[in-house]
């Protein structure tokens, strides 16, 4: 039971660090000519781009053999 656990929170945090990493906010954020809705549809292309990667790390992290 506990090494499910841990693996569940592992895989948690490695989604949580992809996403955080992929995103560019500095760049959205600090910039005065980036409006709501672009904000708001840069978000939503990232979060959709990011969701093969996190798969990928999660079978990676359940069946480590597919690596190689």
């Amino acid at each position: 039971m506990k090494d499910k656990k841990a693996k569940a929170k592992l895989i948690i945090l490695l989604g949580i660090i992809w996403v955080v990493i992929t995103l560019p906010l500095p760049w959205i954020v600090n910039n005065p000519e980036v409006s709501t809705v672009q904000f708001n549809t840069i978000l939503a292309i990232i979060g959709v781009m990011s969701i093969p990667f996190i798969v990928l790390g999660v079978v990676w992290t359940l069946k480590p053999e597919l690596t190689t």
